[in-house]
């Protein structure tokens, strides 16, 4: 089947995201708070459940700003600076090269970003980076109200691209979501570097001879 549409997740592949911890650890000592108070901060970071809420959409912005403001004490100023540097952080920096690459990719083939976000993930890195000018399609967990490596959010990427499994090319830098992506017949390739998953893409999209 010929490959149509390729698909990148963000956080550690898109973009290159630093630990939640160290940035759990910066406002921990800043603050000169102990780990046990700070351990509250780390669900949403970390995606551990209750986490899981927060990637499917049941934990809204505010709801997560509350929660931060509880743990750390915060209020007003201190508030607004720490909801400023978690967005620096969840955000963090492209990777040029990878997305010089997908922006290569149109129009010969349609392009996508399938991530596991929370919410406000969308407006904050459309801001910073664009997003909605670089792909075709873009599906966020928060949004859809699913997450991978649930089978489901790869069925409406799909969708949403226009075809079939067997079309669609996914890069991840977590072996469950690619597996996932692969037993729904999705060509899967997880993330290592840069230069490997250029490398692994053009395989499969470049024909024979």
């Amino acid at each position: 089947m010929t490959i149509r549409a390729v698909a990148f997740d963000l956080g550690g592949v898109l973009e290159d995201v630093g630990p939640a911890e160290q940035f759990v650890a910066r406002w921990q000592q800043r603050l000169g708070l102990s780990e046990a108070r700070t351990a509250g901060l780390r669900w949403p970071l970390t995606r551990a459940d209750p986490g899981e809420q927060a990637k499917t959409g049941i934990l809204t912005q505010a709801e997560y700003r509350a929660h931060c403001v509880s743990v750390l004490g915060l209020a007003g100023a201190a508030a607004d600076e720490f909801m400023a540097e978690f967005w620096d952080w969840y955000c963090g920096e492209l990777d040029a090269v990878l997305v010089s690459y997908a922006a290569a990719l149109r129009p010969r083939y349609r392009t996508a970003i399938l991530s596991n976000s929370v919410a406000g993930a969308r407006g904050q890195e459309q801001v910073r980076f664009g997003f909605e000018q670089l792909v075709d399609v873009i599906v966020y967990s928060d949004e859809v109200g699913m997450a991978k490596p649930d089978p489901r959010i790869y069925s409406v990427l799909c969708a949403e691209l226009g075809a079939e499994p067997g079309e669609v090319v996914f890069l991840d830098n977590r072996p469950p979501n690619v597996d996932a992506a692969c037993d729904l017949g999705i060509h899967g390739i997880l993330h290592e570097s840069t230069r490997a998953s250029i490398a692994a893409i053009e395989a499969l999209i470049t024909p024979a001879g």
